[in-house]
């Protein structure tokens, strides 16, 4: 069955334009309200909701509070809060479910609605199924008996904080470094430098006065140039950065040189691997990088793709049996620490890493990354079901690859979240995946 509404990470869009509407966040709150009590088998559900820092988020909170309410759930409130805090503590509470108001790394002016379940995993495609085909059934308030009653959790972020620690070794601490940390004035601004400080780091902090229109804006993983100069400039051993939800992780050396997600990745599963801690082999996506593929395979590090998001990464590692993977993006995922991927925790296990060996991030990723250009071509929402298709796109993709000789990939992709085709290409000649990607989205684009 098609959705609807649902993407590849809840329900997302630009904030005022359906979806992302008070009147349809309430019904989908009530929505999600049913279908929970459903599954409750009679006792009273309740469920966590967490936000980012986009001035919307009080709207959309209100909004799915009421629909909640309506339906007979309890809600608890914690405001601004990580997307994998939201995970930990609606695992740690006991709830019936945790909901994230954010649109992750995409600026203030859009907003979404993701779910966690009572495990702190991504929900399963059937309820998701079931809550949208719940959404345009007439809305039918629970009697004032009845009624969900909502609270504040004064404490989340300080649970959330010694959550973060505990992932850590005791045996380590980040006594001597220096580390700058950007959190993307996004939900991570008052619990990320607090968790490296409070393990001994002494701590320099950038993008972390919010005031609900500068989310993501200069800052963050997606913008890692101000991590850079602060790096740089504060003479900083590394730099962290997050994305305005907190589950992306992007870092830098003392050099100012940025490691993306799939050189972090690889950090960790060496480590793992030297270890003896590393269970199976990991998981990336269509856009992990070859040269990160065939560094994994000389350590004897099994390796499999699967959709890009992260949800396709967990639901790969859940049905290999495997604990780590992630994205190029900084999605991280460690099944060993957390449900879901955690900027902050990912963080820790690179860190982890590097004192392990005493080493430093440079020396740790002991290959290059091949050259990969991604553009996306926005398109209307009908061309961009159309576009793959079109023989003028076919013939620019096959000229691609004819170049590449076997030396690259290509990877053409809709966007799960907006209308957009991502045109990748990848390959040793920087020049050539420059030329051809550039052809594949001019095909793209006129199609």
């Amino acid at each position: 069955m098609s959705r609807k509404y649902f993407g590849t990470d809840g329900v997302r869009g630009t904030v005022g334009e359906a979806p992302i509407t008070p009147d349809f966040v309430m019904r989908l709150g009530y929505a999600a309200g049913k279908v929970l009590a459903r599954k409750a088998g009679g006792e009273r559900p309740a469920v966590l909701i967490g936000k980012d820092t986009r001035i919307s988020g009080y709207m959309l909170e209100s909004a799915l509070e009421a629909g909640l309410s309506a339906a007979g759930v309890d809600v608890l409130l914690v405001g601004p809060m990580p997307t994998p805090g939201v995970a930990y503590l609606t695992r740690a509470l006991r709830l019936s479910a945790g909901i994230v108001i954010s649109a992750s790394h995409n600026p203030y002016q859009d907003n979404g609605i993701k779910f966690f379940s009572a495990n702190g995993a991504k929900l399963a495609d059937a309820t998701e199924t079931a809550i949208e085909a719940a959404i345009d059934k007439p809305l039918q308030c629970a009697s004032s008996a009845r009624l969900g009653k909502a609270r504040r959790i004064d404490d989340a972020p300080g649970r959330y904080i010694e959550f973060c620690k505990s992932t850590f070794p005791a045996s380590l601490d980040l006594r001597g470094m220096r580390i700058v940390v950007d959190c993307a004035h996004g939900a991570g601004y008052h619990i990320a430098p607090h968790v490296f400080h409070e393990l001994g780091a002494d701590v320099v902090t950038i993008g972390a006065a919010p005031d609900g229109f500068n989310i993501n804006k200069n800052v963050g993983a997606t913008h890692p140039g101000s991590l850079q100069l602060a790096v740089k400039k504060s003479r900083a051993d590394l730099g962290i950065a997050l994305d305005g939800d907190g589950d992306r992780l992007i870092m830098a050396d003392a050099a100012g040189r940025i490691y993306d997600g799939d050189e972090l990745l690889y950090v960790i599963a060496a480590h793992r691997k030297r270890a003896r801690m590393l269970k199976g082999g990991v998981v990336g996506t269509q856009m992990t990088n070859l040269a990160m593929a065939q560094a994994l395979a000389k350590l004897k590090i099994p390796f499999a793709r699967a959709k890009v998001g992260d949800r396709y990464v967990l639901e790969m590692l859940e049905a290999r049996g495997w604990q780590l993977g992630g994205e190029n993006s900084g999605h991280i995922i460690c099944l060993d620490q957390h449900t879901t991927g955690d900027a902050i925790v990912s963080a820790l296990q690179v860190l982890q890493a590097l004192l392990s060996k005493k080493t430093t991030l440079g020396d740790a990723v002991d290959f290059a990354l091949y050259p990969q250009v991604l553009i996306n071509v926005r398109l209307s929402k009908v061309a961009a079901r159309t576009a793959l298709s079109a023989p003028a796109v076919t013939r620019a993709v096959t000229a691609a690859e004819r170049a590449l000789d076997g030396a690259g990939r290509v990877l053409l992709r809709p966007s799960g979240t907006e209308p957009l085709i991502r045109v990748m290409v990848e390959g040793k000649n920087k020049l050539l995946v420059q030329r051809n990607a550039a052809a594949i989205a001019k095909a793209v684009g006129e199609a």
